[in-house]
């Protein structure tokens, strides 16, 4: 199967997304509400690099905490979202922060996804790199948490997530696209945005939202 352009998603939104997926049956694809962006500005389109997290409580002496983090990292290709589960929502997990941000866009990463913690907020900012995080907390994971291992199936903010799936996020949340089903989803996408336009020029034109509805049942 030939991938999608992902460019096309571009101008849709999450709204969308999980409606359009809602009618083809895939009904949990829809991050938990308390994933929220740093910048409701932006928005986040990319293919899924997973991170697993697990609480630690000591770091022994000699040893690299961050191996297995860095290795994802590093390993990130244009268009790809880091997307780090660590079973969220979580006081004590801050997996990402100015400097991974720093990397990933050097590496050109479309983004970073995470139940956990962010930090280093304001530098991220001003990066306008898209990040859609689980709460902001100054703590950092060594002796709190390790990535444990990359590109597994992960659950992130309740939602199943391969490495490959795609990933999209703007002010409303997070949803993701499972591969198999993406020339599904963006099909119908495009019938409902289509849609979705004809209702907002008839609806400014004052036409009744009923009379509206029952023309194209879009809502």
């Amino acid at each position: 199967m030939k991938p999608i352009d992902l460019s096309e998603l571009a101008a849709l939104s999450a709204a969308l997304l999980s409606d359009v997926m809602d009618a083809l049956g895939l009904t949990e694809h829809a991050m938990r509400p308390f994933v929220r962006p740093l910048d409701e500005a932006l928005t986040l389109v990319g293919r899924a690099r997973t991170g697993l997290y697990m609480p630690v409580y000591s770091v022994r002496l000699g040893e690299n905490p961050y191996e297995v983090e860095i290795a994802l990292v590093d390993d990130l290709k244009p268009g790809e979202v880091a997307v780090l589960a660590c079973g969220g929502p979580t006081e004590r997990i801050a997996p990402w922060g100015e400097l991974l941000s720093t990397a990933s866009v050097a590496r050109g990463a479309a983004g970073c996804v995470t139940d956990g913690l962010v930090r280093d907020v304001r530098q991220i900012r001003a990066m306008r790199f898209p990040v859609f995080h689980g709460g902001i907390g100054p703590l950092d994971t060594k002796g709190r948490a390790r990535m444990m291992e990359r590109d597994i199936p992960v659950e992130c903010a309740g939602v199943a997530v391969r490495s490959g799936d795609i990933v999209f996020g703007d002010a409303d949340g997070v949803v993701v696209i499972p591969r198999e089903h993406e020339a599904a989803v963006l099909a119908k996408a495009r019938e409902k945005a289509e849609g979705e336009d004809r209702t907002r020029v008839e609806l400014r034109q004052g036409r009744l939202l009923g009379q509206v509805y029952g023309k194209y049942g879009v809502l």
